[in-house]
C-alpha cells in the first residue's frame, strides 16, 4: 500500500521543485527594470556531484545555441569552481531585458531546464550592476 503513494508524492515534490527553480530563473532582482539597459547576472547553481558530467553537456548545448541563435544573448561563459566541481557559475550578459525574457522561452533553454532538473541541488541569480560600461562594451563586441 506504500507504493502507492509514493508516485504520486514524487511527482508533486518534482513539479513543486520544478516551480521553484522556473520561478527564480525567470525573477529578476533588479525591481527598476530599464529595458535599455543590459542585464548581467552570475548564476550560481550546485549540482549533485554524480551529475557533474551530464550536466555541464547539456549546458555547454544550451550556452553555444544561445548566443549563435539569440541576437540578444551576449555572453552565457559557465564555469566551475576548481576546489569543487559541483559549484557552477554562469556569467550571463543580455542586450536587455526583453532579450532575456526572449531566452527564457527558447527550445533550447527549455530542454536545458527541463533535462537538468534533477541534476540542480541549489540555484541562486544575482543581478549585477557594471563598473566600467566603456570597457565592457569593448570587451564584449557582437
Amino acid at each position: 500500500m506504500k507504493n502507492i503513494f509514493k508516485l504520486p508524492f514524487l511527482t508533486i515534490l518534482v513539479m513543486l521543485i520544478s516551480s521553484q527553480i522556473i520561478f527564480a530563473q525567470s525573477s529578476v532582482q533588479d525591481t527598476t527594470i530599464n529595458s535599455n539597459k543590459q542585464l548581467v547576472r552570475i548564476s550560481e547553481i550546485e549540482v549533485y556531484p554524480k551529475d557533474f558530467d551530464a550536466y555541464c553537456s547539456i549546458l555547454k548545448e544550451e550556452a553555444a545555441a544561445s548566443v549563435k541563435l539569440e541576437p540578444g544573448v551576449i555572453a552565457i561563459f559557465p564555469m566551475y569552481i576548481k576546489a569543487d566541481r559541483s559549484q557552477i557559475r554562469i556569467l550571463e550578459i543580455y542586450a536587455n531585458y526583453e532579450a532575456y525574457q526572449q531566452h527564457l522561452k527558447t527550445p533550447h533553454f527549455q530542454k536545458y531546464k527541463t533535462t537538468t532538473l534533477t541534476m540542480v541541488k541549489s540555484l541562486k541569480l544575482l543581478d549585477m550592476d557594471v563598473l566600467d560600461k566603456e570597457t565592457m562594451s569593448d570587451i564584449f563586441k557582437k
